[in-house]
């Protein structure tokens, strides 16, 4: 079997050899080879120990305790900027169901992929040979798109509990489904997870999340008895059916729209909000006797408060955390656009800030999409994205200008007056009708004929000068609304 392999590994897989060593690439990078995937990152093992590969490798470091140095290529890659070099080892003793209590180095390649997790990740390259070494028959799994444990499930669960997620996390980033006996392995051991520290699991959810499959993945993690130790809150939206304008319940509303946000590439904050969006519904509703339906009055305030713990929860940045909670909290921003105001729309950018804003928006169209609508962007949502687009739009002003009042009064020893407005509303009409005149230089020449004319010269060029500053503003706006189509 050939891949091709860039010429820092090679160079650190040589090295190795000619020192007398065995060296095999191993593990993740295996399997992405085999996909036809570009490694994320590339990783050795050998029957060198740790010393050894420092000697041979003068630009390394060791700052851990299961053997791995980290080999400096000096690559641009960030990919191949450091490989990992590890000793063949065995593990032993798992008292705390997260890591080995004793490594041990030294012993052969078949000891060191047995202790691996899965048999996609316990495979073995030897370059100089382009030989494939799997003992535990990964590449037939990968072929039948199975994640399945290497040896007996339940002790590699119990060796590592996280191996539970991490194999969800496989599901959601392969495409791939989970071996019959893996997955009753971790129905039975799902418990464990309480171990795991939320940090690791946030790792594991934060690649769930950036994924492509992030919905089928979530609901395996239900199915199998994990969501639980994943996202608690996510659980008490099972089965609470929501009002007419939606067509599946809360929990299965928020994974549609999660998988929404994937589909459309969106960034990782609003896959994010859009899992957590309504998180409150089941403890806001209440029934409604004159709608004969369900409401959920304030469930995006209470989302919001909620939203931010469980989060601070799993330990995420603070920037993460301020920005979901805020468009949790603000996503119910829409309203009838017939009735809503410029300055309406001007407020709720302050709330949410200038910065969030198309975030939100975004957001909103994973709110519709997963409520079972076809169309993500109806009349009503383009009109308010149009009003959006007015009141973030920079004004036509004189502030415009590379030029001011204060400028007019200290260089041409203008008094202040309405002579100041003219002057500065007819050189607005000038860049108007040509933008590469708003230099320095311009404006200044300029402004030094503008000031020989008479008042009443000056005022009305002054309000020609505003008349063109208003048609500039009707195009613009004209522009926007044929932009979202509801001019």
């Amino acid at each position: 079997m050939d891949f091709t392999i860039p010429k820092e590994i090679s160079t650190i897989s040589e090295a190795l050899r000619g020192a007398g060593f065995e060296a095999y690439l191993v593990g993740g990078c295996v399997r992405d080879l085999i996909l036809g995937r570009e490694p994320h990152d590339w990783d050795f093992t050998t029957n060198a120990l740790p010393e050894h590969i420092q000697t041979i490798f003068q630009d390394s470091f060791y700052e851990n305790d299961y053997g791995t140095v980290g080999v400096k290529t000096g690559s641009e890659d960030p990919r191949l900027a450091i490989v990992e070099v590890t000793p063949y080892r065995t593990e032993s003793g798992y008292s705390d169901r997260r890591r080995p209590d004793t490594v041990t180095f030294g012993t052969s390649l078949e000891d060191d992929l047995a202790r691996r997790d899965f048999t996609m990740n316990a495979l073995a390259y030897d370059e100089s040979k382009g030989q494939l070494i799997d003992l535990f028959c990964g590449g037939k799994d990968i072929k039948d798109m199975l994640v399945r444990a290497v040896g007996n499930p339940s002790e590699r669960f119990d060796e590592d509990a996280l191996r539970m997620l991490r194999a969800i996390r496989l599901v959601a980033e392969l495409g791939f489904g989970i071996d019959g006996g893996t997955a009753a392995a971790i129905q039975e051991n799902a418990k464990h997870l309480g171990n795991v520290s939320r940090e690791r699991v946030r790792d594991e959810l934060v690649r769930i999340i950036g994924s492509n499959e992030p919905m089928m993945a979530l609901q395996m993690a239900k199915q199998l008895g994990v969501l639980e130790y994943m996202v608690p809150d996510l659980m008490r939206g099972i089965g609470v059916e929501q009002n007419q304008a939606h067509t599946y319940d809360v929990f299965e509303h928020l994974l549609r729209a999660l998988q929404h946000a994937a589909d459309k590439r969106y960034t990782f904050d609003i896959r994010l909000a859009a899992l957590f969006h309504d998180i409150s519904k089941p403890e806001t509703r209440r029934w409604s006797e004159d709608k004969q339906d369900w409401t959920f009055h304030g469930h995006e305030v209470v989302g919001s408060r909620v939203t931010r713990k469980a989060l601070e929860d799993l330990r995420f940045s603070r920037e993460t955390i301020e920005k979901v909670s805020k468009l949790v909290r603000w996503h119910m921003f829409f309203s009838d656009p017939d009735k809503i105001t410029l300055s309406a729309v001007r407020r709720m950018i302050v709330n949410v800030g200038r910065e969030n804003m198309q975030d939100l928006l975004n957001l909103r169209i994973c709110d519709r999409i997963g409520t079972g609508r076809p169309k993500e962007q109806p009349f009503r949502f383009r009109k308010y994205q149009a009003m959006v687009d007015q009141a973030l739009r920079d004004p036509v002003s004189v502030t415009m200008l590379k030029t001011d009042g204060n400028r007019l009064m200290q260089v041409f020893h203008e008094r202040p007056g309405p002579r100041i407005g003219f002057i500065l509303h007819a050189l607005l009409a000038d860049v108007l009708e040509d933008a590469e005149r708003n230099t320095g230089e311009y404006l200044d020449n300029r402004t030094a004929e503008l000031q020989k004319l008479s008042d009443d010269d000056l005022k009305a060029l002054g309000e020609a000068g505003k008349e063109r500053k208003g048609l500039e503003e009707e195009r613009e706006i004209e522009q926007i609304l044929d932009k979202h189509r509801v001019s």
